[in-house]
């Protein structure tokens, strides 16, 4: 088991001075924020489920510029085009021949606002990226950089003028992130704030400053993959996957892929809290956002209430953990 070096001091003491410069534009939301910077550092994607005006978009923004890393908006709608998204073909005129345009996709921090307001054949065209980190146009394969991470924001299925996301894709996000609406103080200040001047499109006017880089955030991975995992601890990961495929209220539990998304995002968790390896108490803190958007509900039990989360819940104190 390795030992943490002063490198990783150094690497884990720069998030939490990104988690202070987010804290200087985004107001009661430190869970997401954790919950972004963990799939960051576990190369995977968000997906970030609030009503609309609770600082989904401000957040992502401005993690990317608190980290260096180039970001890209794309506002999903109704007649949004794949090709919109990934790049397409276009033909020059001077030259007589057709040259691929990058489409937006092409980043480091995607920002896919409102991704069910699009249809799922638009919702879709990112899953290559997602899950391959490239794009396929005209037979010709093109990579995307590195980092690259997909940060999309969803309202409420219920709400007028959405598309539920398709399976496939909703297994490619690392976390599910919800952001509540924000409590009586935390809204207070952000009157405040705003009373004072603060505009949210101006984040350097906002005291809003870069902490580290891409190079930092690749640095952090590789410790964050030397994170270690007993055995005991992996076992009571799969069970926990295991148990929601016995779940009477649940049509489709977890998949392997889940179990494996829970791993990374516990080794994340793992190495900004200071440990060498992971323990359950990591597993049980990332079960929520990494398994609830895996779980396929029966439709009695969403007639009756049945959330995803009290379903894990449920299942997080009846399944033994290893002492």
């Amino acid at each position: 088991m390795a030992e943490p070096t002063d490198r990783d001091h150094e690497l884990r003491s720069a998030f939490s001075r990104v988690r202070a410069e987010v804290s200087k534009a985004v107001v009661g939301q430190d869970g997401a924020v954790t919950g972004l910077i963990i799939a960051l550092l576990a190369d995977g994607h968000v997906l970030l489920e609030g009503v609309p005006g609770v600082a989904k978009t401000l957040l992502v923004r401005t993690l990317s510029h608190t980290m260096h890393l180039d970001t890209k908006r794309v506002q999903f709608t109704p007649d949004l085009m794949p090709g919109d998204v990934t790049g397409s073909l276009v033909y020059d005129a001077k030259s007589g021949e057709f040259e691929f345009r990058e489409g937006p996709v092409f980043t480091n921090i995607l920002l896919a606002d409102e991704i069910n307001r699009t249809p799922p054949k638009t919702q879709s065209a990112l899953l290559e990226a997602m899950e391959e980190r490239q794009v396929s146009v005209d037979g010709r394969t093109r990579r995307l950089p590195v980092p690259f991470m997909v940060a999309a924001t969803q309202n409420p299925v219920e709400y007028e003028g959405t598309y539920t996301l398709p399976e496939a894709q909703l297994d490619r996000f690392l976390l599910k992130l919800v952001l509540d609406l924000p409590a009586r103080d935390a809204e207070v200040e952000v009157l405040v704030r705003h009373s004072s001047g603060f505009n949210p499109r101006d984040l350097v006017a906002a005291g809003v400053q870069p902490v580290l880089g891409a190079e930092e955030l690749i640095a952090a991975r590789a410790s964050v993959a030397r994170v270690a995992a007993s055995g005991d601890v992996l076992a009571y990961a799969v069970d926990l996957a295991r148990a929601t495929r016995q779940s009477p209220s649940v049509k489709l539990g977890v998949s392997p892929r889940g179990t494996t998304a829970l791993l990374a995002a516990s080794k994340a968790w793992a190495w900004l809290q200071g440990f060498d390896a992971i323990t359950p108490d990591h597993v049980q803190a990332m079960a929520l956002p990494v398994l609830r958007h895996r779980l396929q509900l029966r439709p009695e039990a969403e007639l009756e209430g049945v959330s995803a989360d009290s379903i894990l819940r449920s299942i997080m104190q009846q399944v033994q953990v290893p002492i």
